[in-house]
């Protein structure tokens, strides 16, 4: 399997745009409680992916829906993200305000916030779990899907090493370096998404091809 769908991935979940929101939300919290919590969202970020590519696509099959259209609808998401990505947000912020006041009010409790909003939706959200359906469907081998999975692996390893790194990222990168790289992630993935809504309207409409 190529390696387009780890490069979308990275910059759909981009966890060093989520630094910040995990240093607010652990602020306080004991060395203990923050690598539990660190351990806790790499692994429910894995959890996620693991489950839309095993059964993203029965799920599109039992409600009657066309890769096809899902493509153009994943693609619509994906250019979303990246359009809040271009103005320093997280692909997956606009979905989690609801979700972040309930983690701020959970983590004033003093208890776990790794779930909620830290992997869902600021992780994982509907963008990265569309991409991870449009690419399992193009899986055709156990070993494709096992890379796919491998992939997921990798998002977690990721997230587990910025959110580690998180106090050190911050000083270093400053605001205004994460805002940087996340405009840059998000104009690489601008283009993906484009690509991605072009397959899929292709599809639907093949008069588009000009043939």
């Amino acid at each position: 399997m190529e390696l387009k769908p780890l490069i979308i991935l990275l910059a759909v979940v981009n966890p060093l745009a989520i630094v910040p929101f995990f240093i607010h939300y652990t602020e306080g919290f004991s060395k203990l409680q923050r690598r539990r919590t660190v351990v806790v969202a790499s692994f429910t970020a894995f959890l996620v992916i693991a489950f839309s590519a095993l059964l993203g696509i029965k799920v599109l099959d039992f409600f009657g829906i066309s890769l096809a259209s899902f493509q153009v609808g994943g693609g619509l998401l994906l250019l979303s993200g990246a359009l809040n990505m271009l103005n320093a947000q997280p692909a997956e912020a606009k979905a989690a305000v609801d979700e972040m006041a309930e983690g701020a009010q959970k983590a004033a409790m003093g208890s776990s916030i790794a779930v909620v909003p830290l992997t869902i939706p600021l992780l994982t959200g509907p963008a990265t779990i569309s991409t991870v359906v449009i690419y399992a469907e193009r899986a055709h081998s156990l070993l494709q899907m096992a890379t796919l999975l491998g992939y997921g692996v990798i998002i977690a390893l990721a997230t587990a090493l910025c959110f580690s790194l998180a106090d050190p990222i911050a000083r270093v990168l400053g605001r205004t370096g994460i805002n940087v790289m996340t405009r840059l992630a998000g104009l690489i993935l601008a283009a993906l998404a484009v690509e991605v809504m072009a397959v899929g309207l292709i599809k639907l409409f093949p008069v588009l091809t000009g043939r």
